[in-house]
């Protein structure tokens, strides 16, 4: 079998990445052979370290961001550790490369004041789209959970009694996450309307006016349109209200291993970036109210 196929079918089937990073770096390994073989007339396992760094300074040039390039490297670095283990090749040779400092960014999120007029905003309570257009917000706002977590969410995952979801993060990490009393009613309405139409019962917890699961695209567009009204922020997407959730949560005070718990992630350093708006607002409430600022 084809290095490269066996490696994306080890990725997606053992390895349980998500189809995203399975599709990025599909496609990654795919730009990384045509390079070698257009610049050096080699295959993927034919590589040495040289060659790698040659390719970052290609990828330099060409205005890919420093995210973007470690990434790409990520990529190779997984399947050449993935030969080594099959006893394909000798070395990894993406290891040691020298790659550009990524710049510190800060998590982009939206001021609880825009969040306050989005949840107050007025919403045909009749109106089947309009107002799953408005809970696909609020969900996100409500439980901090990723684009493809809310896409795959089922009826039965969304327990209202209880008031809890249960959602499949990466790695196929199973967690769940408690929501409000004022969430919990809202989903009620949108299960009432829901039921209304002539939709097939499949299951799934967010469809569009045919029925059908959300696609990506869709869910993408709702939120972007409705952050571009509310807010000025120059990136509007569903991560950005995964960013609000935790900072808010962390503003009000709640526990950082909490809060790591609740958005799923592996390591508490993946939350600790939140801490920094935290402290950008400490900052900001000080001078403005400290007597010596």
């Amino acid at each position: 079998m084809d290095h490269q196929l066996a490696f994306i079918r080890y990725i997606e089937a053992e390895k349980r990445y998500s189809p995203c990073t399975v599709k990025a770096y599909s496609s990654d390994l795919a730009e990384f052979s045509r390079y070698l073989e257009e610049n050096y007339d080699l295959e993927l396992e034919q590589a040495d370290s040289d060659k790698i760094r040659s390719y970052v300074v290609h990828l330099v040039d060409l205005k890919f961001s420093e995210r973007s390039i470690h990434r790409k490297v990520s990529a190779l670095k997984t399947y050449y550790k993935y030969l080594r283990k099959n006893g394909w090749t000798r070395a990894n040779p993406a290891l040691q490369v020298p790659l550009p400092k990524i710049p510190k960014r800060l998590p982009v999120f939206v001021e609880e004041s825009r969040m306050k007029c989005i949840g107050e905003a007025e919403v045909d309570g009749e109106d089947f789209t309009a107002y799953r257009d408005y809970l696909i917000i609020e969900m996100f706002y409500g439980t901090g959970v990723r684009l493809a977590e809310l896409i795959g969410m089922t009826d039965l995952d969304v327990d209202v009694d209880n008031r809890r979801v249960k959602v499949l993060g990466k790695r196929d990490k199973e967690r769940i996450i408690p929501f409000s009393e004022h969430l919990a009613a809202e989903i009620v309405h949108y299960r009432k309307l829901r039921a209304e139409k002539p939709f097939p019962a499949d299951g799934t917890f967010f469809i569009t006016e045919k029925g059908k699961p959300m696609p990506r695209h869709l869910v993408y567009q709702i939120v972007k349109k409705c952050l571009r009204l509310y807010t000025s922020l120059s990136k509007c997407s569903p991560h950005v209200l995964r960013h609000t959730f935790a900072t808010h949560l962390l503003n009000q005070g709640a526990d950082l291993n909490a809060v790591k718990e609740l958005l799923g992630h592996g390591s508490l350093a993946s939350t600790q970036v939140y801490t920094h708006n935290t402290i950008e607002k400490l900052k900001r409430d000080y001078a403005s109210a400290h007597p010596r600022r």
